[in-house]
């Protein structure tokens, strides 16, 4: 069978497809958890075993959605659809691609509203707000952010601006573009901040907590966070790792760029580990875990330190790159169903999308103030509690396993060795031994921890 060509716009190369996926993994949660679960789960042990269970659970689910976008040549829901149709079965697998635009969407509703955070702390460090100030008031800074719906309804619109003007102007001329800037940007200030942790007292103790290997922390529970970050950080189950597949150019080999992404994935978390956790251990900090850790525990940091204003700017200018590349991602397969379904241009997809995206986030917005006592199902969850639980413990994980077993067990075998051509027989064989079985078994666990996690039903193991 030929190599699948697109009359559709393309990545200029296979190098900017690895940009373009690295934009989209790298978010902020590789900022603050990877660094912290890492310390908390065993250091250079717990190292170890997240490489493990990227190289033989996430890297093969990743490899098989950039190798149904790639042949597919479509937006998720039309890709599984019309692979699904060549390969004799229901065409009703395209609820799979369905489902992933859906979660990307809510996602992204959320993820802006918390990305206008780090605009907005971009400015408190320009000011000098963190200046000789006390723990008191920083963490009073960022409560009263929360808890004003017009300032986080202010920067959540005009982040999603800036993700609606780049999505836009289309693959080359928007996403290209931006994403060659904003990624080695990214890695610029992520270089400059690890050099300035390098000057403080506490670097050698910051790089201890992150790579000095401690066995004993490798318990069950250790083994799932490894499987659960190495599947949530690779932005796998949206569908934007399928459209930006789609984008690559003929002759592109899927498994070499779905393993470059995988590892600039992991070294820009742990590069953010060795720029945030010096800073936090030479001011005698906690590396608490989450927002806290970002909005409150660091900019303390920044207020004791000389050249904070600069270095907490930088900080921020770096959270929100990331979080602008992720953004783009999340927003990008509904753009592109819109357009192929609908014949609508780039522009028109983009602002319907970016409108309605931007309107479901306002459920986030008042969530953490005017209805942050509204239950929807009369549990603990808020509204974005809620979405962010349904998103990423079941909508994300059933995806995932969903384009594993039909990568393993239902694509076309013509289709798998036209695109896999370039790959060894044995690589190819413990491909499909992982698709097939063992990724969707593991990340099911993963799953169901989480499930029961949220509803306080204890594991066997625990």
């Amino acid at each position: 069978m030929s190599e699948p060509v697109s009359p559709r716009d393309q990545w200029s190369s296979r190098w900017v497809f690895v940009l373009a996926a690295t934009g989209s993994a790298v978010g902020l949660g590789n900022i603050w958890k990877f660094p912290y679960i890492v310390g908390e789960n065993g250091g250079g042990a717990f190292v170890l075993l997240y490489l493990f269970c990227v190289l033989f659970i996430t890297l093969p689910i990743m490899m098989a959605e950039v190798l149904l976008g790639y042949l597919g040549k479509r937006d998720p829901i039309d890709t599984m659809a019309e692979l699904a149709h060549r390969a004799g079965a229901s065409r009703r697998w395209g609820v799979i691609g369905l489902s992933g635009v859906v979660a990307g969407f809510l996602i992204l509703s959320y993820y802006s509203v918390i990305a206008g955070w780090t605009m907005a702390y971009i400015g408190h460090a320009a000011g000098g707000d963190f200046n000789g100030a006390d723990v008191a008031q920083i963490s009073g800074l960022f409560d009263d952010l929360l808890a004003s719906p017009w300032r986080l309804l202010g920067w959540h619109s005009l982040f999603m601006v800036l993700t609606i003007a780049v999505v836009a102007r289309g693959v080359r001329a928007g996403l290209e573009k931006a994403l060659t800037i904003l990624m080695p940007g990214l890695l610029l200030l992520l270089v400059a901040l690890v050099l300035y942790a390098a000057t403080t007292p506490a670097f050698a103790e910051g790089a201890a907590f992150l790579f000095k290997p401690d066995f004993s922390k490798l318990t069950a529970s250790a083994v799932l966070v490894a499987m659960g970050h190495a599947f949530f950080t690779l932005s796998l189950g949206m569908g934007a790792i399928m459209i930006y597949g789609s984008y690559l150019p003929a002759g592109s080999s899927v498994a070499r760029v779905s393993l470059v992404v995988a590892l600039a994935d992991t070294v820009i978390a742990l590069l953010a580990g060795l720029a945030i956790f010096p800073l936090v251990f030479t001011h005698g900090l906690e590396p608490g875990q989450g927002p806290g850790l970002l909005f409150v525990t660091l900019p303390n940091a920044f207020a004791q330190i000389v050249g904070g204003q600069v270095v907490g700017c930088g900080f921020f200018l770096l959270m929100l790159f990331a979080a602008w590349s992720s953004a783009i991602s999340l927003i990008e397969p509904a753009v592109a169903w819109m357009v192929e379904r609908f014949g609508w241009s780039r522009l028109k997809a983009a602002l319907v999308g970016g409108v309605i995206a931007w309107a479901t986030g306002l459920l986030t917005v008042v969530s953490f103030n005017l209805a942050a006592d509204f239950h929807p199902l009369g549990g603990s969850l808020t509204m974005f509690e809620l979405i962010d639980f349904l998103t990423t413990n079941v909508m994300l994980p059933l995806g995932g396993v969903l384009i594993a077993l039909f990568a393993g067990w239902r694509l076309l075998p013509a289709d798998r060795i036209a695109a896999m051509a370039d790959v060894p027989a044995v690589v190819v064989q413990l491909w499909l031994w992982s698709v097939r079985i063992v990724a969707p078994v593991a990340v099911l666990l993963v799953m169901v921890a989480a499930i029961a996690s949220a509803l306080q039903v204890p594991m066997p193991w625990e």
